[in-house]
């Protein structure tokens, strides 16, 4: 794909999409395909980016990039059936120093990440959007076919949703770390 940017000069607003754009298009296509495949699937994304005309996506090229990624990274999803590993897909990465510190926090990832995956896709989706792709409440909006209100609704009912199994895992180890001492 390179080798096409730097053949044609006037692609080079391409490039220029790929260096701000690729790192926040990987995470989210990873929360659909996985890691393994999401590095495709962004590729893709900007093979089709290459084929149009900057006038055609100038003013709302992000959630362009988004909505290419996500249908393609569905399209792949549907052919292969393959499910990613949560913890993967989410990105979640130890900044504690220590064995402990590292541990612990892999620990609160698989946690979030495992209420995550209980969501209803749709939720999950708009999550990833926000958190991993780093969107926009409207760039969310124009990539789903959701208002900005609803897109609103959903973050808010899935984050309050996570808070609370958070919270009611936090209390229960309390109660039986307490029962044990």
């Amino acid at each position: 794909m390179l080798m096409m940017v730097l053949a044609n000069p006037e692609k080079g607003w391409v490039l220029s999409a790929l260096e701000r754009h690729e790192a926040s298009l990987l995470r989210f296509a990873a929360t659909i395909v996985g890691p393994d495949d999401a590095r495709d699937v962004v590729q893709d994304t900007f093979l089709e980016l290459c084929r149009v005309k900057q006038a055609d996506v100038e003013g709302h090229l992000v959630p362009w990039l988004f909505t290419v990624c996500r249908n393609k990274a569905l399209t792949l999803r549907r052919g292969t059936k393959r499910r990613a590993n949560e913890e993967e897909v989410m990105g979640i990465a130890s900044v504690e120093a220590g064995p402990h510190g590292e541990l612990e926090r892999k620990e609160d990832g698989e946690t979030v990440a495992a209420l995550l995956a209980q969501l209803p896709e749709r939720s999950r989706e708009v999550v990833a959007l926000k958190f991993a792709g780093g969107l926009s409440y409207k760039e969310i909006a124009e990539v789903t076919g959701l208002t900005v209100s609803h897109v609103g609704v959903i973050l808010h009912e899935a984050l309050s949703k996570v808070r609370e199994r958070v919270t009611k895992r936090e209390r229960a180890q309390v109660l039986n770390a307490g029962r044990r001492s």
